[in-house]
């Protein structure tokens, strides 16, 4: 066997591996059967009883506002922490801050659900904040380890960029501030995007931290889930799964779109203000 026909070979048995489980699944969320392992046709009624199921509208609705919540405030806060890591050299406690910044990475989530609860625990009783586990816990939870995922994504774009434009613009009269404005943040829009959409992923697929943090009547939709599993896989849980699947695919795709779209923007404001400044030397 030759060697190209040999690596396509391990690419698609790589592909089969990781997404065969995905397309059995998502076949099986149509069948009519009420037995998960047994085809009885074609048919959408556990759709239809997924959408009449008041818990799982209510666990999804909870889990996709609290994944909004922390993947928004947790682009804020690592975007600025992988910004002043790129950008900002060597200061004083730079070692212990990437240093707490990157723990949540490699910390077990037993772990990390464990401290902040007790953390939780211990704020409660001093200063009567957050007053007991619910939404509110889990959404602090979810951005601290967040946080930490976004800011390695943005540090390595703040590391790929050209700092030719902007460096063009201050040269044109522009004050830092507005190069950070109109050229910085554009240049760092596809990483936080992907930075975004990394956070709002994890906080949605979370189980181990969100069932330490959480209380009566905050039921995220992976415990809901992990709950039904463990009595056994019914047909609705299968539609459930097809339609995060479906969700988390047109979230890639549009994402895709869009710093496709960004990147060529920047290529254009590139060339424009290269140009610009190849006029000004001439003249």
């Amino acid at each position: 066997m030759r060697r190209g026909s040999f690596l396509t070979l391990c690419l698609w048995a790589g592909f089969a591996f990781l997404y065969l489980p995905i397309i059995v699944l998502i076949v099986y969320s149509f069948n009519a059967s009420r037995m998960v392992a047994v085809w009885g046709g074609w048919s959408v009624k556990w759709y239809g009883e997924l959408f009449r199921d008041p818990q799982v509208l209510g666990a999804a609705s909870m889990s996709l506002q609290i994944a909004a919540i922390s993947a928004t405030v947790a682009v804020v806060i690592g975007g600025l922490a992988g910004y002043v890591l790129s950008r900002f050299g060597r200061f004083r406690g730079r070692t212990g801050f990437s240093t707490m910044l990157t723990a949540p990475l490699v910390m077990p989530e037993v772990i990390t659900g464990l401290s902040l609860l007790m953390l939780f625990i211990a704020m409660e009783q001093l200063v009567g904040w957050p007053a007991g586990r619910g939404m509110t816990t889990v959404i602090i939870a979810h951005i601290t380890f967040a946080a930490a995922y976004v800011a390695v994504v943005v540090r390595s774009r703040v590391a790929g960029l050209d700092r030719a434009l902007e460096e063009a613009a201050m040269d044109l009269g522009a004050r830092p501030i507005t190069v950070l404005r109109r050229i910085t943040l554009p240049m760092l829009m596809p990483g936080l995007l992907s930075g975004w959409l990394l956070a709002f992923t994890l906080s949605l697929d979370d189980l181990v931290i969100a069932s330490f943090v959480t209380g009566p009547g905050a039921t995220t939709l992976p415990m809901l889930i992990f709950s039904k599993v463990r009595l056994g896989v019914s047909p609705d849980i299968n539609a459930l799964a097809t339609l995060i699947v479906a969700v988390v695919a047109s979230g890639v795709l549009l994402s895709g779109w869009i710093m496709l779209r960004a990147e060529r923007r920047h290529a254009r404001q590139v060339r424009a203000a290269f140009r610009r400044e190849g006029a000004m030397d001439g003249n």
